[in-house]
């Protein structure tokens, strides 16, 4: 059965000009949130699945390599200094270390899983929440950054409230990687989605079980979300 979209990380060096623009978009739009290693964010949540808007806070410093959060922040640092947008790729966990050790099996990377948590917000109260990573990898896809999360307290979370868009977004209904080979994702994509790559005009589609990914010779990654009427919004 296809794997779940968890969220698409969407990095910006300006990352209040991002939450800005998104909110101008019809987004309802989250307060900023600062991780403990540097990085800051802004979520646009949907129901079950969300965007993470990035970027590096006042005082970040790149992690060194043997760091646990190299994967994640080493992987943003190194992205923003190309370029922005879609940077990275999350999948839905319920065993985040039962994932590691398929992906190893698998050949998709093997990474330590990495833990963290953070405070935030729900209903005017403080709260607890907190997540396990694990990382893939593939040489064909270099700039796209691949994990899944397991979050640990989704009640904290998940907020029904926050997922009521002006413009109607319900979800993500798109992504799409460039590659100038397609074929060539075929393997790494398949074992990620647990999907199967089926052909399309534009390259190779995968149908998840709650949005569509696409790889194709296009010149950069692309995100639409889906909106109430049955359309869609282009947003990267």
């Amino acid at each position: 059965m296809p794997r779940a979209l968890d969220h698409l990380v969407i990095a910006h060096r300006d990352l209040a000009a991002a939450a800005e623009r998104y909110r101008s978009l019809g987004f309802q739009v989250s307060a900023r949130n600062r991780h403990p290693w540097g990085t800051e964010n802004h979520i646009v949540q949907f129901d079950g699945v969300f965007l993470e808007l990035i970027g590096l806070g006042e005082g970040f410093a790149p992690p060194a390599p043997e760091d646990p959060v190299f994967p994640f922040a080493g992987f943003l640092s190194g992205f923003l200094a190309r370029g922005e947008g879609l940077a990275m790729v999350v999948l839905r966990s319920a065993d985040a270390e039962a994932d590691r050790q398929a992906f190893a099996a698998q050949g998709l990377g093997n990474l330590p899983r990495f833990d963290f948590a953070r405070k935030g917000v729900r209903l005017g109260q403080e709260v607890n929440v907190a997540f396990s990573l694990a990382f893939a990898r593939s040489p064909a896809l270099p700039a796209t950054g691949f994990f899944v999360c397991q979050q640990k307290f989704p009640e904290n979370f998940w907020d029904a409230a926050a997922q009521v868009h002006p413009n109607g977004a319900t979800g993500v209904a798109e992504l799409a990687f460039p590659h100038p080979e397609p074929e060539a994702t075929r393997g790494f994509l398949s074992a990620f989605f647990e999907a199967p790559a089926e052909a399309a005009p534009e390259g190779l589609r995968f149908v998840l079980a709650n949005a569509v990914a696409t790889c194709s010779p296009s010149p950069s990654a692309a995100v639409r979300t889906a909106m109430r009427d049955g359309s869609s919004l282009s947003v990267e």
